[in-house]
């Protein structure tokens, strides 16, 4: 009976096992990317700091720091953020790996899809925040009505970088809403055509949300990331139309 199904007689301790050579091998590749950005810090802090470019002042170009710790502190902290979005995938697949042998044929494919599909908003979020949305905003903060020629900028590597990484943060999350209502659709805890009707509202939800996470107030800025978070909650609703989800049972059904 053993030798007909060996992953379903794997005991307890044989789980915690496989459990802990997973994270094992996880927190290896975490700590080889994380050796690698801070030996290569001047490339990686690249990333953030050509951000900053143009916010040309007559005092410095450059990001400064204000005590002897600080630099050390930022550059464990973007090795540590960059390698852990390295290693992402890596931990992903391998948690896939480990629960995917327990789940049916069925739910692998929808779990498989739903990685996928999040793994893509990520990336289109954080592009989206990276190439477009940070720049403007960095451009308009910086821009004459707020600092006149009798100002100077002296920005700190600390707080800028922060800034940068918290807003990537954030427009990541909110890219991830499209999965939570296919959730909620798909488990009929919500309604396709309420989720339709609240259209109005959502829409003025978006964007405040937008307004909250972006970094100025300009209203570019705020279009920038509402649209497409616009875009993804039609295109979610034509989804869950074209998969059936979110539907009212008929009445003629439950006879």
């Amino acid at each position: 009976m053993s030798k007909q199904n060996p992953q379903k007689e794997m005991s307890f301790l044989e789980h915690l096992e496989e459990l802990r050579r997973r994270i094992i091998a996880s927190l290896v590749v975490y700590a080889c990317f994380f050796v690698v950005l801070f030996v290569y810090y001047e490339q990686a802090i690249a990333i953030f700091t050509d951000l900053f470019v143009p916010l040309k002042s007559e005092l410095s170009t450059k990001l400064f720091v204000t005590t002897i710790t600080e630099g050390f502190l930022v550059q464990l902290k973007v090795s540590a953020t960059l390698a852990l979005l390295c290693s992402l995938p890596i931990h992903l697949i391998n948690g896939a790996l480990f629960i995917f042998p327990a789940l049916s044929k069925k739910t692998k494919t929808v779990a498989t899809l739903a990685l996928l599909v999040s793994f893509v908003l990520a990336c289109g979020g954080a592009f989206l925040a990276y190439r477009y949305i940070i720049p403007w905003s960095i451009r308009f903060l910086g821009s004459p009505p707020f600092l006149p020629n009798s100002v100077g900028i002296l920005l700190n590597l600390r707080q800028n970088i922060s800034y940068v990484v918290s807003f990537i943060f954030w427009t990541i999350l909110v890219f991830q809403t499209p999965l939570l209502l296919l959730f909620l659709l798909g488990t009929g805890i919500l309604e396709r055509r309420a989720l339709f009707k609240a259209s109005r509202y959502i829409i003025v939800l978006i964007f405040i949300i937008a307004a909250i996470i972006t970094p100025s107030v300009d209203p570019v800025s705020q279009c920038l990331i509402a649209l497409p978070l616009l875009l993804l909650y039609f295109l979610t609703i034509l989804v869950a139309k074209i998969f059936r989800l979110g539907e009212k049972p008929q009445a003629s059904t439950l006879r």
